[in-house]
């Protein structure tokens, strides 16, 4: 799939893209590096982004219900105001993420 001119696919190289209000859900998107990718207010409903490398995104006010961010690494990212409803944040590295205002209605799998 192409995006905003970008492949979106695994594997992906998108550091440093532009994908604000992308609509990505629900994509299999694992592994890809998206470090400082700008996914701000994008959809990432069902997305699968195990795996993945989203140090220093800027996940501000995504949509990220019911994404399988299971073993990501999301350090220093950005998730304020995001939807982390039914999440599956197993393994995730949340060092140093921003979570705040994060909407968060069922219990989040981070252990």
């Amino acid at each position: 799939m192409i995006v905003k001119g970008y492949r979106i696919e695994p594997g992906a190289n998108l550091q440093g893209a532009n994908l604000r209000g992308a609509n990505l859900g629900p994509a299999r998107i694992d592994g890809p590096v998206y470090r400082c990718a700008n996914l701000r207010d994008a959809n990432l409903r069902d997305a699968n982004l195990r795996d993945a490398n989203l140090r220093g995104a800027n996940l501000q006010g995504a949509n990220l219900w019911d994404a399988n961010l299971r073993d990501a690494n999301l350090w220093d990212a950005n998730l304020q105001d995001a939807n982390l409803q039914d999440a599956n944040l197993r393994g995730a590295n949340l060092q140093g993420a921003n979570l705040q205002g994060a909407l968060v209605l069922e219990p989040v799998v981070v252990a």
